[in-house]
């Protein structure tokens, strides 16, 4: 079964305080003036600071999603962090979500579930067949990132394009008549290219207690770029065609094509490459950078602010993750 009657009932996000421009990156990276603004075309992104944590961010980021839902916490049945990074190896991030967000003694369920840059897209998928199969009825998705810890500022390409940030969706079941549904969802993983964007320690295999100064590059962000975008290029056009004949659509049929945020160039490539209308594809590039798993629900936030999806819009949220995977959900909002 694919379909799914199950319906977005709010949205959150939340930026944390500290703005780090392109200009002031040139200087941290060493790199000439303008570099940095045209590899990434971000301008301005988010560090977390001042005591931020993931799970801090994740909080604020889900009770506007409660909020602009009409519901409170009482009303959730279960809450899934849905990112990929981690505020600590144990326990899950959500744990702390629902503590910061004071709610430490409800007895809800909160755990997490990671696929990386695509976790909040998988996550989606997963708990809408809990919703329809009436194991939960509103579940609480929150995906809090902070890339800014782990970044190796050696690798400048990839330290540049990543920023701090969360978002949060409340999803439960659709009604009789109402247009909101998920239509069809995929995912595909393709382990050769595991090694394409990782970070090696931290894990049993090389964990934390071998980490010196000496031995920190394991312990940060590490990513071939290119080697991921040949690859996602090559994959991508056949897995989306397969989506479409799959789920019986074409590409008019979407309002909107809400993307991973990989890189504003990486954004205009895949959205030629695909055949996507500029004015149905957003980037929400400029003024957040890649937020990892929260680019997707981050750019569906944005994209209900700016009035460009209305109740009952075909979305597609497409993009690619460490794996190296590949993920597309269709959903009629």
């Amino acid at each position: 079964m694919q379909l799914r009657h199950v319906k977005i009932l709010g949205t959150g996000k939340y930026l944390p305080s500290r703005k780090v421009t392109d200009e002031e990156l040139d200087t941290v990276l060493g790199t000439p003036a303008g570099w940095v603004n045209k590899i990434t075309g971000i301008g301005v992104r988010h560090y977390a600071g001042g005591g931020e944590t993931a799970s801090t961010m994740g909080a604020k980021a889900a009770e506007a999603a409660l909020l602009a839902a009409g519901l409170s916490f009482s009303d959730i049945d279960c809450l899934v962090c849905t990112s990929g990074t981690k505020e600590q190896p144990l326990p899950s991030t959500a744990v702390f979500i629902q503590q910061a967000m004071g709610q430490e003694d409800s007895g809800v369920p909160a755990f997490d579930i990671d696929s990386t840059c695509l976790s909040f897209l998988v996550g989606l998928d997963v708990m809408s067949y809990m919703v329809e199969a009436g194991r939960y009825r509103n579940v609480l998705l929150v995906a809090s990132e902070i890339a800014s810890a782990g970044l190796d500022y050696e690798d400048k390409e990839s330290a540049a394009l990543f920023g701090d940030g969360a978002a949060a969706v409340v999803i439960g079941p659709s009604t009789a008549g109402e247009p909101s549904k998920i239509l069809h969802a995929s995912l595909k993983t393709y382990s050769s290219g595991a090694r394409y964007s990782e970070i090696a320690g931290g894990g049993t295999r090389l964990h934390a207690q071998k980490y010196s100064k000496e031995n920190a590059l394991p312990y940060l962000f590490q990513m071939d770029g290119q080697a991921i975008f040949r690859k996602a290029s090559k994959l991508l056009p056949e897995f989306l065609g397969d989506m479409l004949a799959q789920s019986h659509t074409q590409m008019d049929d979407f309002r909107l094509v809400v993307p991973h945020q990989g890189s504003a160039m990486a954004m205009r490539l895949l959205r030629k490459k695909l055949g996507i209308a500029e004015d149905r594809f957003l980037d929400n590039t400029p003024g957040h950078g890649n937020t990892i798993a929260a680019s997707i629900p981050m750019g569906l936030h944005e994209a209900l602010r700016q009035g460009r999806v209305q109740r009952g819009d075909r979305i597609l949220f497409i993009g690619t993750a460490a794996g190296l995977s590949l993920g597309g959900l269709i959903l009629d909002y």
